[in-house]
């Protein structure tokens, strides 16, 4: 359009033709630039697509990871709870059983006494955790926060 009015507007054929050329070689340079804008956009996008990718593997192996642990402290746990009824039924065995009191000293049996009364007593209420990691709600990396949502696993 710009060409045209400059047509319309007379003068010397050969000014026109170089305002021309000057119209055309600005627009030929705003399309290198917005082409050379387009290269390097698509070029970061294959960047944060390839991070996001590697960052999605990361998050599956930390899901399983936290999955295996998971499973390993709730059987290591089990274990604990019972060993921890078997060791209190030999206590309970021992200071029950005539023999076993003739056989130990009074002060094993009062230790025994105290230890099945104090460590058991506590040890095997239902919801016992390890006091070892803090599962409280305050927890900022608290289990309950991780989503173990599958279905992004398969994009």
């Amino acid at each position: 359009e710009q060409g045209l009015k400059l047509l319309e507007l007379g003068g010397s054929v050969e000014e026109d033709y170089i305002r021309i050329a000057r119209c055309f070689e600005a627009t030929r340079q705003r399309c290198c630039r917005l082409e050379q804008d387009g290269r390097r956009a698509r070029e970061q996008l294959a960047r944060v697509e390839a991070e996001r990718a590697a960052l999605e593997v990361k998050l599956k192996h930390a899901r399983n990871q936290v999955e295996v642990e998971m499973k390993k402290r709730h059987r290591a746990e089990a274990e604990l709870e019972k060993q921890e009824r078997k060791l209190q039924l030999v206590l309970e065995l021992l200071m029950r059983e005539p023999w076993g009191n003739e056989a130990l000293s009074r002060e094993q049996c009062s230790v025994l006494s105290s230890l099945a009364g104090r460590r058991f007593g506590a040890a095997l209420a239902p919801t016992r955790r390890s006091s070892a990691v803090d599962e409280s709600c305050q927890s900022l990396l608290s289990h309950s926060d991780i989503s173990y949502d599958r279905t992004e696993d398969d994009v």
